[in-house]
């Protein structure tokens, strides 16, 4: 960061950002619980609504007007920037744009007020390779990554003067919304390939028929993992017996990334949580984008466990193969399973899993639907691979592009983002 700023263009300077806006958080939740939200009140906004392009003001928790009152320098205005200081969002930024209705923060969440600098120039800032790796450099490493507020005030920033700083920030919104766009196609694009898989998947277990029974009678056993309370995330370490922990469970997929592991002597006080080679797991909690009930065959991990939220089974193993009801669970079938056994597909539990009624052929059948199926799968992963190396490689360019315009690296008046999104097929 040091390097880049000593290069500024004339006329731009140095400051911190405590210089030009105020930072703000909630200490705590000032004992505020999730069991005092309301069905609707004052939009109480998490890291998940400020991750997108635009801020997410509908899919929120409500809170009274009275907790919205006691925290006054945290009710937002246009203009406020917001950035996500806990947990695995941390560094996440945005900007509120429009108000569409009364709102505030929650404790994840810092809120950055300017009042020496184009907003959106700081947004834009935040948001730049420089200060996204100072973040990283900063966090508290150890246990959930947290960004004290005295960290954040004192980020170094560049100030070009205030004219300028409007002009960046129109260039950019022009530029990265072009960018977006061509982003949101490839999501599309890979969520119409994967609507392309789950639907050969039903058109294959269809075709293999079977009677719709309950999940339980092919179920040996199932467990829970532990209770949040029987230890934290501050009992991480770099080795030792892995943790399954929702991240982890994927669309029939077990995904390995940021896979965290506890010391051995802990794990074996959870041996009834254990997780083998060839177990079920299944995941006890979704979002619009993962529901819940979805589920992957355990890999070989070494010593494992299940977290919190996350369901181990174990079948009959002359009833039921893993795999086929992975990719049962995992797909439109799955859900629609689960969400007819009252779950509102965001949490379930171990009863909501075994009533799940769900058509089960005999084995021979279920193993034929899984060759069927990844032979099929092979394909169509190609395709959904190239959509996901393509909105990596947009990520990139974007960020690059904010970085060099709010560095001065080049001259906005004679830019253009023509080329930012070379190699990328709109």
């Amino acid at each position: 960061m040091t390097n880049i700023l000593h290069s500024l263009p004339d006329g731009w300077e140095e400051t911190r950002l405590d210089r030009v806006a105020t930072v703000n958080a909630r200490i705590g939740w000032k004992a505020l619980t999730a069991s005092e939200y309301q069905p609707d009140g004052y939009a109480f906004l998490a890291t998940p609504n400020i991750k997108n392009s635009e801020i997410d003001f509908t899919n929120v928790n409500y809170i009274s007007e009275f907790r919205y009152d006691e925290s006054p320098e945290l009710k937002l205005k246009p203009g406020d920037v917001l950035l996500a200081k806990d947990g695995n969002t941390l560094g996440i930024v945005n900007i509120v744009r429009l108000l569409p209705r009364q709102a505030t923060i929650n404790g994840s969440i810092a809120l950055l007020r300017s009042f020496n600098m184009e907003p959106r120039f700081l947004c834009y800032v935040i948001q730049s390779s420089f200060i996204q790796g100072h973040i990283s450099s900063v966090k508290d490493g150890m246990g959930v990554p947290h960004l004290f507020q005295r960290d954040i005030k004192r980020f170094k920033l560049p100030a070009p003067p205030l004219e300028e700083q409007r002009r960046i920030a129109d260039f950019l919104d022009a530029e990265t919304a072009r960018l977006d766009h061509l982003a949101e196609l490839r999501q599309d694009q890979r969520e119409l390939l994967a609507l392309r898989r789950w639907s050969h998947f039903q058109q294959v277990l269809k075709n293999a028929g079977g009677p719709v029974t309950p999940l339980r009678r092919v179920v040996r056993s199932i467990v829970d993992g532990p209770f949040g309370s029987a230890f934290s995330s501050s009992d991480y370490t770099s080795e030792g017996a892995a943790v399954v922990r929702l991240g982890n469970i994927g669309f029939a997929t077990y995904r390995p990334a940021d896979q965290a592991y506890i010391p051995i002597s802990l794990f074996r006080q959870f041996r009834n949580h254990a997780v083998s080679r060839g177990d079920l797991l299944i995941a006890g909690l979704g979002d619009p984008r993962n529901h819940a009930g979805r589920a992957c065959v355990a890999p070989d991990l070494g010593p494992a466990i299940v977290k919190g939220k996350c369901f181990r089974a174990r079948l009959e193993p002359d009833a039921a193969d893993p795999h086929f009801v992975a990719l049962l669970l995992s797909s439109p079938v799955g859900a629609s399973a689960i969400e007819g056994r009252g779950s509102t597909r965001s949490m379930i539990n171990l009863e909501i899993v075994k009533a799940a009624l769900l058509p089960i052929p005999e084995l021979r059948k279920q193993r034929s639907v899984v060759a069927e199926y990844q032979r099929a799968w092979e394909h169509t992963e190609t395709a959904v691979n190239a959509c996901t190396r393509q909105l990596d490689l947009l990520t990139e360019r974007r960020q690059a592009l904010i970085t060099a315009a709010v560095t001065g690296q080049f001259d906005i008046a004679t830019a253009s983002g023509r080329n930012v999104a070379e190699g990328v097929s709109a």
